[in-house]
């Protein structure tokens, strides 16, 4: 470790290791995936390509948005977060006399950054669109971290709602109006959310226990998770299936082989658990990274039938 990063709580810092950290709190793989879901409800609500402007507006809005809500989910859970290997490296989660920037700091930065998404979207879009963006970094922060996180098993299932209001931003960000295709594809992600999540708190079902986070895999027997992720599992299809009439019939069989694909993979996972000797862990980590590649295709689905000229 170089004596500018081990000396940041006290002396001059380094410029470039101080960004990296600020980065590395605004968890950009999240951001990633959140604006995988953004520009195909854009693509939808437009028919077509939105103006060049607009569309680089809305995702880097967005992912300003996204960002201050994980940068004050870091500044609140850096406790946890030092407990837990998997986020044991975050930049506030470690210990003082390695930290590179000061909990203060990162709260500033986050909520500069949610001002900065405000004003984006505000001024470039519409105020409807940065509405929405507010609401998911107060939904976030309030609603799923200081709320529900340490307090309920039911934590992702309410909380993970904040993930699904990128599609609201996209889509009012072209329309200036919600309608009911976003509202479906909210939905869709909001039933994706838990088999997701729940699948890698299997995998670190222990990070949980000993930070006191109550995720389901923790308080419940690996059956009955396995078998609310295969439930989440049967409406996230039927939901993506109930977005038929607005995107078409290529949209709807690939839509229905690519759930039929993820409704496999979750049924795979409960019959390995059932099979499992006393003692034994489950591979859910298979589920949670298909899971992302299942959104990722889905979503470019939606945006690639939307653009084509048939098969509405």
């Amino acid at each position: 470790m170089t004596s500018a990063v081990a000396s940041a709580p006290s002396g001059r810092r380094s410029v470039r290791p101080t960004g990296r950290a600020l980065f590395a709190l605004t968890k950009p793989r999240i951001i990633e995936l959140l604006l995988v879901t953004t520009v195909p409800a854009m693509i939808l609500a437009k028919r077509g390509l939105p103006a060049p402007g607009l569309l680089l507006a809305t995702v880097a809005g967005g992912a300003l948005a996204a960002g201050s809500a994980n940068t004050i989910n870091c500044y609140l859970d850096r406790d946890i977060d030092s407990v837990m290997r998997r986020t044991s490296q975050r930049p506030l989660a470690r210990p003082n006399s390695l930290a590179v920037i000061r909990p203060a700091e990162a709260l500033v930065f986050g909520i500069a950054l949610g001002a900065a998404a405000t004003v984006m979207l505000g001024l470039v879009a519409n105020w409807l669109a940065a509405a929405f963006a507010d609401t998911a970094i107060v939904f976030y922060v309030f609603v799923y971290t200081l709320g529900l996180k340490r307090r309920t098993a039911s934590n992702i299932v309410i909380g993970g709602a904040a993930g699904c209001f990128p599609v609201l931003v996209g889509w009012s960000a072209v329309t200036d109006t919600v309608s009911l295709p976003p509202v479906i594809l909210f939905a869709v992600i909001f039933f994706w959310t838990p088999p997701h999540f729940w699948a890698l708190a299997m995998k670190f079902k222990d990070d949980y226990a000993s930070a006191g986070v109550p995720m389901l895999p923790v308080v419940a027997p690996t059956s009955t998770v396995v078998r609310r992720i295969v439930g989440y599992s049967y409406l996230m299809v039927a939901t993506t299936l109930a977005l038929a009439p607005y995107a078409g019939w290529i949209y709807t069989v690939c839509a229905a082989g690519l759930g039929g694909w993820f409704l496999t993979e979750a049924h795979r996972l409960r019959t390995q658990v059932a099979r499992l000797p006393a003692g034994g862990t489950a591979n859910a980590m298979r589920l949670f990274h298909m899971s992302i590649s299942y959104l990722t295709l889905l979503f470019g689905l939606i945006a690639v039938t939307a653009l084509v000229p048939w098969g509405h």
